[in-house]
């Protein structure tokens, strides 16, 4: 196929483009900046300009078969909901102009798993599950939720639109860097406190291949969880980052009461005008932990699970080059 791509700059953009190209496809990517790719020199095309003015995506989406979302606001520090809007919601209203406009039958959209309950240890769930609180109130996980409904509205007779809802994305071509950002926090040191909350790690490979096979698989109009089948508490996961990178550290639970204090100090930054990620409802996600089935993407979508402490290493290997 013919694929636009948006998003290709990001942790989850590079390592699509990555899979696009070693399928076959031929792939345009609307970037911001033209050096904004940090790939060895590849047979992409590129588009500079912004994913929001809708005469530069038709300008991209001339000749595509395809559309794939690789786009995404994650800043946990944006203080109003309407700084997510542009581009997790407003955007999806574009593609699907995009689609009836150029008669393209095929998307496939990145989400969050947090657009879906979180389960528990005796009951993972899957993709039918609500949203939950904290992520339920959440600006990021209602943008995209409102994101996911826009995109699934297109899923008319005859087109392919697949939405994937990745769990939290580890691994190389995190330029920034994002997600990985908790794994350098506790990077080396003798002592570090986490909180109590585990998530769904998953290696970003597994996602982009995810994406890449729901171009020609999985079931039009569905969502497809993509993370690994068990949760890692934050604290194993660090215990797990030390052995792989052969340094000793003591991880502690950190007392809830003490997070919860500095979510409050974070509100009342954030009420005067600060940016900062510590607020009392992004503590409160990290106090959860998140048990999920993704058997759906297992099968229909036939990708595979690499362990967690490759895709420690893979991130760690990509920031040595």
């Amino acid at each position: 196929m013919k694929v636009l791509l948006l998003g290709a700059t990001g942790l989850l953009g590079h390592n699509v483009l990555l899979r696009l190209m070693e399928e076959g496809h031929q792939v345009v990517a609307l970037v911001r900046r033209a050096d904004g790719i940090h790939l060895p020199q590849g047979t992409w095309e590129t588009v500079v300009g912004s994913l929001l003015d809708y005469n530069t995506l038709e300008k991209a989406a001339e000749g595509c078969d395809a559309i794939v979302n690789c786009a995404g606001t994650t800043d946990m520090s944006l203080r109003r909901y309407a700084d997510y809007l542009p581009v997790n919601r407003d955007l999806c209203e574009r593609l699907v102009m995009l689609m009836n406009d150029h008669g393209i039958s095929v998307l496939v959209h990145a989400s969050t798993v947090n657009t879906i309950g979180y389960g528990s240890e005796d009951c993972p769930v899957d993709e039918s599950a609500p949203m939950q609180s904290p992520f339920k109130g959440s600006f990021y996980a209602d943008s995209k939720a409102e994101g996911e409904r826009i995109i699934l509205s297109a899923a008319t007779e005859g087109r392919h639109v697949v939405v994937v809802n990745p769990g939290y994305m580890i691994g190389p071509y995190d330029i920034k860097p994002s997600s990985g950002r908790m794994l350098l926090a506790a990077y080396g040191r003798h002592l570090m406190l986490a909180p109590k909350g585990g998530k769904a790690f998953v290696h970003v490979d597994n996602v982009a291949r995810a994406m890449v096979a729901a171009l020609t698989r999985g079931t039009n109009g569905n969502r497809y969880i993509v993370a690994t089948g068990s949760m890692l508490t934050i604290k194993q996961l660090y215990e797990l980052q030390a052995r792989v990178c052969g340094y000793r550290q003591r991880v502690l639970a950190c007392p809830n009461i003490l997070l919860r204090m500095a979510g409050a100090v974070g509100d009342g930054l954030r009420w005067i005008g600060v940016r900062t990620q510590v607020s009392t409802r992004n503590i409160k996600q990290l106090l959860v932990r998140e048990y999920y089935d993704n058997s759906h993407a297992l099968c229909d979508l036939q990708i595979e699970q690499t362990p967690i402490e490759q895709a420690i290493r893979d991130f760690y290997k990509y920031r040595k080059k």
